[in-house]
């Protein structure tokens, strides 16, 4: 090789790009960097692209954005698919059975038929025929936005889902054209499937029909009670006339019935007044702010009263009042809702038996009906209500709701507006054993417990004030044991034990037993010892029901069985619970017992029967009522006064030509003859009782008595005190002495005639009080207060108050004893009274 031929350098090929990674600065400063895995920083392994960091900790669960938007995008995709999919198979169907709807058949128990509520009442109008301001005011209550809005709403949808899931109650998110759909096309099942039908109909049908056409629709398939369906027929039932002469506070009304007919109707109802004008209210005020109505004549308008109900002929007698009760029944229970049983088609076997519920009818005739006469004035007045339950099953085996469902539409049976008396009082009792109650001064509250039975004694123990009630007729019954007091209706003894035992414990009693917790004045105070609360007649038949049953409470019910096109309705249990204490139940029952046997209630042993039950009369003789039972059968009745044209409670002074009514009179009349009837041809039962401890064993009072002073005793030491006043300013020796102290001893002891001789010869003002113990009925009372008004009462204002345990005497006596003569009977505070 020569000189010139030189060897080629090393070929160095393709030239690798520079890659630029991050300075170790590890490394040492002059000394080359440390080779990578794959030959050297600068090769093709070395750092020439940046690794993304490894997430760490929470961040390792937030998922990236392209994952976020990739699942936006296939749920959109979804929800265009699914909305596609079912516009497409969603079509609008024929009109459903609902807007033709069938009757509802009711049968007794034995399966003959008591009722049909008859065909649908509804009669289509035209939206011209309709005034404008009746539309607006229905729009103003239902859908303000309805001629502006899209056919579905999804922010109201969304916005009642979520109300009735954070317990705001259950809200309507459908516009009218959903309601429409829903009334006309589909049901009112509340099921998913209907909903999502619901939904694209409307949305289909709003593009195929105006807004005056669904408008129409809506008003004219519409529920708006009283079995009226559309607004033509709702015109009709309320305020009987035609659709067009509809004033505007009229159509506001009936406007107002769309979100709950039943509970709206002030007629049916008359305790709903208030929710019904403030929902009346409701629907004005939307129209002034949507300016359909102007605020003047807002200002102007009054409410508008609707009219009687006018039911249909096929429901006379008692079968209208069954079918409505069995209809709340079924409604209140949730068993089937309000609309859908309007649509007819329910086969509802009740548990009414026929037999009973004649007897029943026969009662009321004989002793109430057949007694009223168009020349009393009171007794146009008279009502009666009565049920009757199997205290076994709580099956409501009868019921008398009026006169005539078609003449008298309220049901007697189960209003509560009117007081119960003191058929309350055994429910004081029941508390005080099941609590195991004792008196102010540390006694067992038991049936021959000594109370002060004194008329108008304050309470004592009680912090919210003085209460000294009235006894009936202000009669004073000085000690008294707890049955005797039962047996004689003693409001003093019963409002002092309510105490004893206290009052919320015997309202919770009260519950326990049957009465509904929501029941009008059922307040913890010593009056409701005296029967304050208004109670429905069926409200109370259940609580005796749980008396007569051992102190076992099951729900009552009025249905069978409920079938539609061959499928049955599930019902709710009626399993049964200890409600209060059996010894508590059975030691009541053995009262009850003495109250028919020797009280009050002696007209119920007119059912040849054992029998146990209580009297009661409302404030002004309003009601009287009798409640009672034998071993298997609770039934209890009430003759209210009301006036027939305003509904306005009347007292019954004079009615059926009985000065005063008592629950002893024609309540415990009817009671004895229906019961009679309706237990015929089944054998007699003697109750089977397990009393409380102590029950037989008397419980003496501590002496001296502990409840008052002995100048406040009445008759023995009243007479003393008042008559010696008396006597020694005008009777000086004989009247202190001969009328106090022999009328005290001896008028106890020897009764009627020492009474009476002493206190007509001894000394006036205080032969009162020898007539007060000793029982001078009428000479007591007439010579008593004669002479002590003559001879004492002027100057002191007392003799004549001690004249009398009985009748009249103790009357004038306490009240002129303390206020003179002047103010004797005048001044007397009313309220519910003893029997």
């Amino acid at each position: 090789m020569s000189d010139d031929e030189q060897p080629e350098p090393p070929h160095p090929g393709p030239r690798t790009p520079r890659n630029w990674a991050p300075r170790d600065l590890t490394a040492a400063p002059f000394g080359p960097g440390p080779a990578t895995a794959t030959g050297g920083a600068g090769g093709p392994g070395g750092a020439g692209k940046q690794q993304r960091p490894e997430r760490t900790g929470w961040r390792r669960f937030v998922p990236g954005w392209r994952l976020v938007l990739g699942l936006f995008l296939l749920c959109a995709l979804l929800l265009i698919g699914g909305f596609l999919a079912g516009y497409t198979l969603v079509s609008i169907p024929p009109a459903n059975a609902g807007a033709t709807a069938q009757s509802n058949v009711f049968l007794y128990a034995d399966g003959t038929q008591l009722a049909s509520d008859g065909e649908v009442n509804r009669e289509n109008v035209s939206l011209a025929q309709i005034p404008l301001n009746v539309q607006h005011a229905v729009l103003a209550a239902e859908d303000r936005d309805f001629y502006s809005e899209r056919a579905v709403d999804p922010k109201a949808m969304v916005r009642a889902a979520w109300n009735t899931l954070t317990g705001k109650g259950t809200q309507g998110g459908s516009t009218i054209t959903q309601q429409y759909v829903k009334n006309y096309y589909l049901g009112q099942e509340q099921t998913v499937t209907r909903k999502v039908k619901e939904f694209f109909i409307a949305i289909k049908l709003n593009r195929e029909e105006t807004k005056e056409d669904i408008l129409a629709g809506y008003l004219n398939t519409s529920y708006f009670g009283r079995n009226a369906y559309g607004i033509q027929a709702a015109s009709q039932a309320y305020y009987s006339k035609d659709v067009e002469k509809l004033t505007t506070a009229e159509g506001a009304y009936l406007a107002s019935l769309l979100n709950s007919p039943s509970a709206y109707d002030v007629i049916a109802h008359p305790r709903n007044k208030p929710q019904a004008l403030a929902r009346w209210n409701y629907v004005l005020d939307g129209m002034v702010k949507k300016k359909w109505l102007g605020p003047a004549e807002r200002a102007a308008t009054t409410f508008p009263p609707p009219g009687k109900v006018k039911p249909r002929a096929g429901l006379g007698g008692q079968r209208g009042y069954i079918v409505e009760a069995v209809k709340d029944y079924l409604t209140t229970n949730k068993i089937i809702d309000e609309n859908t049983l309007a649509a007819g088609g329910y086969r509802i076997t009740t548990t009414i038996q026929q037999d009973k519920e004649n007897a029943f009818v026969k009662a009321v005739d004989d002793k109430v009906n057949s007694k009223l006469s168009t020349d009393r004035k009171a007794d146009r007045n008279v009502r009666v209500g009565g049920a009757s339950i199997d205290p076994a099953t709580g099956k409501v085996l009868a019921m008398y709701g009026g006169i005539d469902y078609t003449k008298q539409y309220v049901n007697n049976a189960t209003r509560r507006d009117f007081q119960v008396g003191s058929t309350f009082k055994p429910f004081v009792f029941t508390s005080a054993v099941v609590n195991g109650s004792k008196t102010q001064d540390g006694r067992t509250i038991t049936p021959n417990t000594v109370y002060d039975g004194t008329n108008k004694r304050p309470v004592q123990g009680w912090e919210g004030g003085t209460y000294a009630p009235a006894n009936e007729d202000d009669a004073s019954y000085g000690l008294i044991t707890v049955r005797a007091a039962t047996d004689k209706s003693v409001n003093a003894v019963y409002a002092q034990m309510a105490v004893d035992v206290g009052p919320a414990k015997v309202k919770q009693t009260a519950i326990d037993l049957g009465l509904p917790a929501d029941t009008p004045d059922l307040t913890a105070t010593p009056s409701i010892a005296l029967g304050p609360a208004t109670a429905s007649v069926l409200d109370m038949t259940q609580a005796y029901a749980t008396l007569a049953g051992h102190g076992q409470h099951g729900t009552y019910t009025m249905v069978e069985s409920v079938t539609k096109d061959g499928e049955k309705t599930e019902l709710p249990s009626q399993d049964s619970k200890q409600a209060v204490s059996r010894e508590a139940a059975d030691t009541t029952t053995s009262m009850l017992q003495s109250v028919v046997e020797g009280g009050t209630g002696t007209a119920a042993q007119g059912a040849g029967r054992p029998a146990a039950g209580k009297t009661g009369t409302a404030e002004q003789d309003k009601a009287a009522w009798f409640a009672g039972y034998t071993p298997d059968l609770a039934t209890v009745v009430a003759v209210m006064g009301a006036d027939p044209d305003t509904a306005v409670q009347q007292p019954l002074y004079g009615a059926l030509g009985v000065p005063r009514m008592n629950g002893g009179g024609p309540p415990a009349e009817i009671w004895a003859q229906y019961t009679k009837d309706a237990l015929q041809g089944s054998e007699a039962k003697d109750f089977d009782l397990e009393l409380q401890d102590g029950a037989n064993i008397p419980v003496e009072p501590p002496n001296p008595n502990p409840f008052q002073s002995p100048s406040q005793q009445p008759g023995n030491n009243a007479g003393q005190t008042q008559g010696q006043d008396q006597g020694q300013t005008q009777g000086q020796n004989g009247g202190q002495t001969g009328g106090g102290n022999q009328g005290q001893t001896q008028g106890q002891n020897q009764g009627q005639t020492q009474g009476q001789t002493q206190g007509q010869t001894q000394g006036g003002a205080d032969n009162g009080g020898g007539t007060t113990n000793g029982g001078g009925q009428n000479q007591g009372q007439t010579q008593g207060l004669t002479q002590g008004q003559t001879q004492g009462g002027a100057t002191n204002g007392g003799g004549p108050g001690n004249g009398g345990t009985t009748g009249n005497g103790t009357d004038t006596g306490t009240t002129a004893g303390t206020g003179g003569a002047t103010t004797a009977v005048g001044n007397r505070t009313r309220g519910p009274r003893g029997g």
